[in-house]
């Protein structure tokens, strides 16, 4: 692998010094790819107007092709980081507009470049903010094959489109994961349960982990909560409560059943199973199991698989 800085009229920040991570990475094969610490890129999902497309101008990399905002990663930066800000930069994407759903991983070993295909929450019209740009367009999702796409976008557009009617989501049974370790749980159900609420905030979950597709998942949780843990407080415990100012990913809303709990979490299985969501239940209770199977259930995992993937 070769590193070398872009030459006259090749991708460069127009204002401020270049970042370290604006350089060309020459693979032995000789095939050139932008960014020294990879590239990510944002494909922003509007459920009305379809996916934010870049006409690239004619004088950067594949110009005059479509593509999404996006570019050079800085060091040490996460991908959802840098494809956020490169969208800002890019494409005056506002702060807390996306909500990431998965990613997607390109790694040629020498080089990577990760999608973040993020839901919009808050509609935005995109301003062009530098000159990378022609044009920038909210393009329906089954028109985005008529436009000359850039080749790397082209080639993951078919495996992407698919995924975008994947919406994944968890259905928690609080009192059966709380209970599952023996730390005192049940001399405060009500602050257990909160614990638990907030490492599942932002939760992300592999794909291997999960049997979809996409490298890494950030699904909306449904806890549903009974008895002493029906009062729990947390940041967002309402599923309308105010978005973080930057990057939301997943959330976890609490359902708090009127009576048993295993009825609230097959009653939310059917609801979110109508709404077309791919349905994950975390239980270990057998009975559970086959009654939300029944109910629409996508996948059952057991509250010791969810704790495998928590953040400690």
């Amino acid at each position: 692998m070769t590193v070398v800085p872009p030459a006259a009229g090749e991708p460069r920040r127009p204002d401020g010094p270049r970042n370290p991570g604006d350089a060309w990475v020459i693979a032995p094969s000789g095939e050139k790819y932008w960014g020294r610490f990879g590239a990510a890129g944002l494909l922003a999902v509007d459920p009305e107007r379809g996916i934010l497309l870049q006409h690239r101008v004619s004088w950067s990399h594949f110009g005059g092709t479509w593509g999404l905002p996006g570019g050079a990663m800085h060091e040490g930066e996460s991908a959802i980081v840098g494809a956020v800000r490169e969208a800002q930069e890019e494409a005056g994407v506002p702060d807390a507009a996306v909500r990431p759903r998965f990613t997607s991983v390109l790694d040629l070993d020498v080089w990577s470049y990760t999608t973040v295909i993020a839901d919009v929450v808050r509609p935005f019209d995109p301003v062009i903010s530098d000159p990378e740009s022609v044009a920038l367009e909210w393009v329906p999702v089954d028109e985005v094959d008529a436009r000359p796409l850039h080749p790397g976008f082209g080639s993951a557009w078919p495996a992407l489109r698919t995924l975008l009617d994947v919406r994944l989501s968890l259905v928690v049974d609080a009192a059966n994961v709380v209970g599952s370790v023996p730390n005192g749980w049940w001399r405060d159900r009500a602050g257990a349960t909160a614990r638990l609420a907030s490492r599942l905030d932002g939760l992300a979950v592999p794909a291997a982990d999960l049997g979809v597709g996409g490298a890494t998942w950030f699904p909306e949780i449904a806890l549903v909560v009974e008895g002493q843990a029906r009062g729990i407080v947390t940041p967002s415990s309402d599923a309308d409560a105010e978005v973080p100012e930057l990057l939301p990913a997943g959330g976890v809303s609490i359902v708090r059943a009127e009576g048993a709990g295993d009825e609230a979490i097959v009653a939310e299985v059917e609801r979110r199973t109508r709404a077309g969501q791919h349905v994950v239940v975390i239980s270990s209770d057998r009975e559970l199991q086959n009654r939300v199977d029944v109910a629409g259930a996508a996948q059952v995992r057991s509250a010791g698989w969810l704790l495998s993937v928590l953040p400690q």
